[in-house]
Formats: structure tokens, C-alpha cells, sequence
């Protein structure tokens, strides 16, 4: 790898790292005023017990010899001790820092769906099992030669057709948006739980948060190409940024249109709901759809979530921050339009019913695996050192209660 395309592993892993601080901005304005430090906390805890647990056994977890093994051996390389010494440039051990920022955001896209009401210590004892026993292998099985990444070799061997998730419409999105939903479940209802329980307390933190998630998604879909600059880089860059661009865009335009018919106003907040979605649904696709299917899967998206977000208040699950309408109904949409429109094996697109067969494998696997572990390691909290806080101190504020601040500190002078 030349200078230049390291320095573009390097530059891509700080953008998607930041891509957190963006997540914890983003959930912090949507609560209420009392909850916005625990709010960033559990985001910025995500990042110490992640990118801890991925250098000391994660990496070597991520990939496997053969489609058969549930998750690489975690002492294979324990501490990158193996990776170091065989990697006198860098080169690799960059990849490892870059493969960590994305574990690190899947965990703390799951914080939005317990906000208000989650104690700081259960949540980091999850985000560490979680991350061991469901994203470690996960992406094992998605990017790591595990049995996502060969099912179309395996179920279809003539067809050149392979499960696509180029950032993480399953391992990332549909993976965490499953798991928001299982601890939804498990934490229950926030006390007044109906509609308009609440309203953001800062909506110009909302759009910041937003907008660095935005920034940092270039570094999250176009670092995965690791060669992009020169004659021997890789083709799909240019593809990948356009795309990046362009479905948030037209998701913004779907999700605003849906408020205008069911409210009557457009909201900002719902701008920036609207690119997340686009966000999530373009990242298994953008290197993989022409830009004109990009905008139409945009603006179903950002329409499809913005109804989405609606199911909580008719099935009654208390997904505070709308993860489970946002992150995994859009991981759903990007990852299965593929089967109908990806570059020459879409379904209507140049290929047969291969392609979103494995897709919606791949997907349905995905989900039901990260909602079981999830819902059995936060019942298992639940029961033993308790999940939840109390319900005084929710109302009270969960940051004084849990963690002895305040968000905004007026002082009289």
C-alpha cells in the first residue's frame, strides 16, 4: 500500500471513530435535558470496553479458516501480540483500528433504544457481552469467511452470486437495531410512556450530531476500500462517495414528505432522521447501485422509516430513540434492495432470484441471532444486578441519579 492510500486507512478510521461522538450528540439532543450526560456516556463507554475487548481477542474473533466456524479463536491473536510482528509497515495493523470503530458504533447505536432509563453500569457489562458473543462473530460470518460471506457459493455455486453487505447493512444495522429491540423488551416502557412523551431538549444538537454522522459515513463506506487512489486503485471509490451522498439526500426529501402528509409540518429533526436513514440503507448498497437506484432507495427509506418509527406506539415496545424504525428496518431495506437492483446480479437488474435469496437469508439470520442473545444476556442483567433504574429517579433525571451531573449547570452570579 503507498503513502497515499495509507494515509486514507488512517484519515477513514478517524472519521469513522468520530462517527460516535456524532452518535452520542445526536441521542443526547433527542432526550430530555435531565438525560443528555447519560445519554453521551453510554456511547463514549461503548468506545473504552470495545475498542479494549477488539485489540485484546475481537480482531481475532472476526475471522474464520472455513464457513463452518462459529467465530476465529480468541487467543489466536491476543493482543495483536502475532499481527505487530508480522506487520513491519503498519499496513494491518491500521486495518485493525479501522475494523474497530466499526464494532464500537454498532454497540452504541443500541444505547437509543433504552434512553432515560438504563443504569451505566449494567449497559457497559452488556456492551462487552454483546460485542463478545454477538458482533465478533457476526462480523466473522459477514466479512470474515464465515458461512454470510460464502452462502452464495454454498447454496448456488455456478452463479458468481455472494451475500452483499459492503459496510454493514447486517453486521452493523440490522444487528444492532435487533438487539435495541430485545432490550426494549427486557427494560420495558418509560414511566408516561404514550405518544409525545417527550420532545427533544436541543434540536441544534440533534442536527450536529447528525451532521458529523454524516461527515464520518464517507470514512465509513469508502474506507473499506483501502486502495482507492492511483492506477491500482479500486474503481467503486467514486461510486461509493456519490451514493453516499445522494440516498441520505433523496431520504431526507422521503422521510419530510411522509411528515407533511401524516403532520402537516416538515420538521428538522425529521430532516436528520431522514439522511440517518438514507445513511443505513445505502451502506451494505453503495458500491453496488447505480446513483439513480441510490436516490430511489433513498426516498423509500426515508419514507418507509418515517412510518416505521410510528410501530412502537401500536405494538407497544418502548424504543426511546427510534433504533429498531431508523437503524434496523432501513439495514433491512438497503440489504434486501439489493436483490432487486445490484449492479448486474439484481433481480432486475441483469440477474436472477440468487441474489435476494441470499440477501434475505443473510438478513433473517442476522437479526434473529442478535434479538436471542441479546434478550437472553438482558433478562439475565434484569434478574441480577437490574437494568433499570427506578422509576423516582427517572423522573428525577438519570444524570444526577447515576452519574452526579448535570447536563446544563446554571450558576447564578
Amino acid at each position: 500500500m503507498d503513502s497515499g492510500n495509507l494515509a486514507w486507512v488512517i484519515i477513514a478510521t478517524a472519521l469513522v471513530l468520530l462517527m460516535t461522538p456524532g452518535v452520542a450528540l445526536f441521542y443526547g439532543g433527542l432526550v430530555k435535558a435531565k438525560s443528555v450526560v447519560s445519554m453521551m456516556m453510554m456511547s463514549f463507554g461503548a468506545i473504552g470496553i470495545v475498542a479494549v475487548l477488539w485489540v485484546l481477542f475481537g480482531f481475532s474473533m472476526s475471522s474464520v479458516q472455513s464457513p463452518g466456524t462459529f467465530a476465529g479463536n480468541p487467543f489466536a491473536d491476543f493482543g495483536l501480540s502475532t499481527t505487530i510482528a508480522d506487520d513491519p509497515t503498519g499496513e494491518n495493523t491500521i486495518g485493525v483500528a479501522f475494523g474497530a470503530t466499526f464494532a464500537i458504533i454498532t454497540v452504541a447505536l443500541i444505547s437509543g433504544a433504552i434512553a432515560d432509563r438504563a443504569k451505566f453500569g449494567s449497559w457497559m457489562i452488556f456492551a462487552g457481552l454483546w460485542a463478545t458473543v454477538v458482533y465478533f462473530p457476526v462480523a466473522a460470518w459477514v466479512w470474515g469467511g464465515g458461512w454470510i460471506f460464502n452462502l452464495g457459493s454454498m447454496m448456488f455455486p455456478d452463479s458468481g452470486v455472494e451475500v452483499i453487505d459492503w459496510a454493514g447493512g447486517t453486521a452493523v444495522h440490522i444487528n444492532a437495531g435487533a438487539a435495541a429491540l430485545a432490550l426494549a423488551i427486557v427494560l420495558g416502557k418509560r414511566v408516561g410512556f404514550q405518544k409525545g412523551i417527550q420532545k427533544p431538549h436541543n434540536v441544534p444538537l440533534v442536527m450536529l450530531g447528525g451532521s458529523l454522522l454524516w461527515f464520518g459515513w464517507f470514512g465509513f463506506n469508502a474506507g473499506v476500500t483501502a486502495a482507492p487512489l492511483g492506477a491500482d486503485g479500486n474503481l467503486q471509490t467514486g461510486l461509493i462517495v456519490i451514493n453516499t451522498m445522494v440516498c441520505p439526500a433523496a431520504a431526507i426529501l422521503g422521510w419530510i414528505i411522509v411528515e407533511k402528509l401524516k403532520g402537516g409540518k416538515p420538521t428538522s429533526v425529521g430532516a436528520v432522521s431522514g439522511a440517518v436513514a438514507g445513511l443505513v440503507a445505502i451502506t451494505p448498497a453503495c458500491a453496488h447501485l447505480e446513483p439513480v437506484w441510490a436516490i430511489v432507495l433513498g426516498v423509500i427509506a426515508g419514507a418507509a422509516c418515517a412510518l416505521a418509527v410510528e410501530l412502537k406506539w401500536k405494538l407497544g415496545y418502548d424504543d426511546s430513540l427510534d433504533v429498531v424504525g431508523v437503524h434496523l428496518v432501513g439495514g433491512f431495506i438497503g440489504t434486501v434492495y439489493l436483490g432487486f437492483f445490484a449492479i448486474d446480479t439484481g433481480l432486475f437488474t441483469g440477474g436472477g432470484l440468487e441474489q435476494l435469496v441470499v440477501q434475505v437469508i443473510g438478513s433473517v439470520a442476522t437479526f434473529g441471532y442478535s434479538f436471542i442473545v441479546a434478550l437472553i444476556l438482558g433478562f439475565a442483567i434484569e434478574k441480577t444486578i437490574g437494568f433499570r433504574i427506578k422509576n423516582e429517579d427517572e423522573l428525577a433525571g438519570v444524570d444526577v441519579s447515576v452519574h452526579g451531573e448535570e447536563g446544563y449547570a446554571i450558576v447564578s452570579r
